[in-house]
C-alpha cells in the first residue's frame, strides 16, 4: 500500500474520530443542561410575564415537544450554522461568539507559545545537566507550576505585581482611554493594525498577568517531558556513539537528541492549549478578561442552556481542530504514527 493512500486513510479515520467527539459533546451538554431544573420560557419571557405568555413562548421555542424532538431540531439548526438565540439577552449567540472567543483564543495562543518556548529549552537544558543545581532547580519550577492551582496563583500575582509594586494592570484586557478598531478580536493583532505603538504596549502589559497564570501548569508539564524524553534518547546508542566521536556536546543536544525527542513535545501541545482553553473559565473570572470563558460561566449561573451548549461546541470544535492539526504534523514527521 502507497503511502499516499496510507496518509488519505489515516486522514479520513482523524476527521471521521473528530466529528464523533464533537457530536458526543453536544450530545452530553444538550442532555445535562435538559436536566437542570429550571424554566427556560421564564428565563426568556421575564421575570414580570404572565403565565400565559411563557406558555406562549414555550411553544414558539419548541420547548413543549419531547425532548428528542428538540436534540434532532437543535441538530439540524447545527447543520445550517445556526447557534440560537441566548433566552438571558435575546442576542445571537453567533455574534457574541464572534466577540468573545478571540479573547479567549489570544490568551491560550499566548500561554501555549510562551510554554513552548521557555519549556522546551528548559527541558533540554535539565537534562543536560542531570542530578546538578540546575537541574534541581528546573524540575523544582516545573513541580510548582503544575502544583500550584490557577485561582492562587492569580491572586498571588494580582497581589504583588498589581496592587503592591503596581507595574502591571489588575484586570481586563485594555484601560478605558484605549481605543480601536476591532478588526480581528485578537487584541495584539489589532493594535498592531491601528500603528499605536501605545496601544499595543497598553495591550501586552494586560495581557502578561492572566497568560502567566494560564501558562504555568502547561510550562511545568512539558518541562517534565522534554526533559523525560530527552533523558530517554541521550541513552541511547546513537547518541553515546556521537559522544565517542567527539562531536561538540551542543551539536549532540540540538541536532541529534532534541530532533527525537521533540515529537512528544507535539502532544504536549495539545495538552497545552486543551489545558488553556479549559483555565479560561478561572482565569477569565479573577481578571475580568471579556472572553467565551466568562461568558458561559454567566450562562451556567443564569442556565442559559442554547448559550451553554453553543459554548462548549465552539470550544470543542477549535480544541479538535488543532489536536486533528497536530496529529497530521506528527504523522509527517514520524511515518509510523499513520500506520498506528
Amino acid at each position: 500500500m502507497s503511502r499516499r493512500s496510507v496518509g488519505a486513510r489515516y486522514l479520513t479515520r482523524r476527521a471521521v474520530t473528530s466529528l464523533l467527539v464533537i457530536l458526543g459533546v453536544v450530545t452530553i451538554t444538550f442532555v445535562i443542561s435538559r436536566l437542570v431544573p429550571s424554566d427556560p420560557a421564564q428565563l426568556y419571557a421575564g421575570a414580570r410575564a404572565r403565565p400565559e405568555q411563557v406558555e406562549q413562548v414555550r411553544q414558539d421555542l419548541n420547548l413543549d415537544a419531547h425532548v428528542v424532538s428538540q436534540y434532532v431540531s437543535y441538530l439540524g439548526d447545527l447543520v445550517r450554522g445556526d447557534l440560537g438565540v441566548s433566552f438571558a439577552t435575546r442576542r445571537p449567540i453567533a455574534a457574541d461568539l464572534r466577540r468573545f472567543l478571540p479573547a479567549t483564543l489570544e490568551l491560550a495562543f499566548a500561554a501555549t507559545v510562551l510554554s513552548m518556548v521557555v519549556g522546551i529549552p528548559a527541558g533540554v537544558m535539565a537534562a543536560a545537566r542531570q542530578s546538578r543545581l540546575s537541574d534541581t532547580s528546573i524540575r523544582l519550577f516545573a513541580v510548582t507550576g503544575v502544583s500550584m492551582p490557577v485561582f492562587w496563583s492569580a491572586l498571588l500575582l494580582q497581589l504583588l505585581f498589581a496592587s503592591k509594586l503596581g507595574w502591571l494592570p489588575l484586570a481586563g484586557r485594555t484601560d478605558a482611554s484605549v481605543s480601536f478598531d476591532e478588526v480581528t478580536g485578537f487584541y495584539v493583532i489589532d493594535s498592531v493594525l491601528s500603528g499605536s505603538l501605545s496601544n499595543f504596549a497598553d495591550v501586552i502589559v494586560h495581557l502578561v498577568l492572566p497568560v502567566l497564570v494560564m501558562a504555568a501548569y502547561p510550562l511545568g508539564l512539558t518541562i517534565r517531558l522534554i526533559r523525560g524524553s530527552m533523558l530517554e534518547v541521550l541513552g541511547s546508542d546513537y547518541i553515546e556513539a556521537a559522544t565517542v566521536a567527539q562531536i561538540p556536546r551542543r551539536t549532540v543536544l540540538g541536532r541529534l537528541a532534541l530532533k527525537n525527542a521533540v515529537l512528544p513535545a507535539l502532544t504536549v501541545l495539545g495538552l497545552t492549549f486543551a489545558y488553556s482553553v479549559s483555565s479560561a473559565f478561572l482565569v477569565e473570572t479573577v481578571f475580568a478578561w471579556p472572553g467565551v470563558g466568562k461568558y458561559l460561566t454567566d450562562a451556567v449561573v443564569r442556565v442559559d442552556f442554547p448559550v451553554i451548549t453553543a459554548a462548549a461546541l465552539a470550544v470543542t470544535v477549535v480544541y479538535v481542530l488543532v489536536n486533528l492539526l497536530l496529529d497530521l504534523v506528527q504523522a509527517r514527521l514520524d511515518p509510523r504514527v499513520e500506520l498506528s
